[in-house]
């Protein structure tokens, strides 16, 4: 009779300590919060305000393509399909050996499969050793503070996008998205990465400050390495990076800047750093 007890109780700790396989519809999370192995994500779940999730190393958080009536977040700053969104703490800290995977239930689903993970008004949020796919922006944070580092963002119309955010995005790997980087004021660090074979490297759309750009790897974005909005009229500082073309008229001409429309600001990037760096970690 001990023993069946014993293994009842082992049973229900078991339970309680598991992760949240399949959150329901409009499902707000408070208190602390422990994902590991699968989880399953059905329309738009909120980390409330106050609550901290954080997520084990080699979990995988899949969304699934909403339900009739469970995309409850799709205007502006919000994105169609399933979402996290963060208001509380979340730390994600994978290992290299067993990265975090935010990816679409469908393996062949195209970029904008699901919404992305929407930041706003968080304490933190720390993303290490993560593999973000088939987002609409996979990591969109508003007024909050953010890490991004060693982590591998591939095949999201934008990596990471923000707005007046302290954020720090160090070596990762941003490929063959419709832009790497896109930001809206921000003061960020964002050094040390690769970021390559996207169709925008980076996307400036309002005037920068206190931020540092350096030590990245721009190689082979088309059509434009660089790209500023119509917010941004003074020169933006992108010395110390590295390009895949030669500076001269070949890099500049993969900058819309105020070479390419008068209005906008110059993309300062002499001197260039002529070796590459090494990148730590990336998977």
């Amino acid at each position: 009779m001990f023993s069946r007890l014993l293994c009842t109780l082992l049973l229900v700790l078991s339970l309680t300590s598991c992760s949240l396989l399949r959150p329901p519809m409009g499902q707000i999370l408070k208190g602390n919060i422990y994902w590991q192995g699968e989880v399953r994500l059905h329309g738009d779940v909120v980390l409330d305000a106050g609550a901290e999730l954080v997520i084990a190393p080699g979990t995988r958080v899949i969304f699934e393509t909403p339900r009739s009536g469970e995309d409850l977040y799709r205007e502006h700053p919000y994105f169609t399909g399933s979402e996290l969104i963060v208001r509380g703490r979340l730390i994600a800290l994978g290992t290299a050996e067993e990265p975090i995977v935010f990816i679409a239930a469908d393996p062949l689903g195209q970029a904008g499969s699901w919404g992305g993970i929407n930041i706003e008004d968080s304490p933190e949020a720390h993303f290490s050793h993560c593999r973000f796919e088939q987002a609409d922006s996979a990591l969109h944070s508003r007024q909050s503070r953010v890490t991004v580092e060693h982590s591998v963002f591939r095949n999201n119309h934008v990596g990471v996008r923000f707005h007046d955010t302290r954020l720090l995005v160090e070596n990762n790997l941003f490929e063959n998205n419709g832009t790497a980087i896109r930001f809206h004021f921000g003061s960020p660090v964002i050094c040390n990465n690769l970021i390559r074979n996207n169709g925008k490297g980076l996307f400036i759309s309002a005037e920068p400050r206190d931020y540092r750009i350096e030590n990245n790897r721009f190689i082979d974005n088309s059509p434009y390495q660089i790209s500023l909005g119509e917010g941004v009229r003074r020169a933006v500082d992108l010395r110390n990076n590295h390009w895949s073309e030669p500076a001269g008229p070949a890099l500049e001409e993969l900058f819309f800047d105020g070479r390419a429309d008068d209005w906008l600001g110059r993309i300062e990037y002499r001197p260039v750093r002529n070796q590459p760096i090494e990148l730590e970690l990336l998977h």
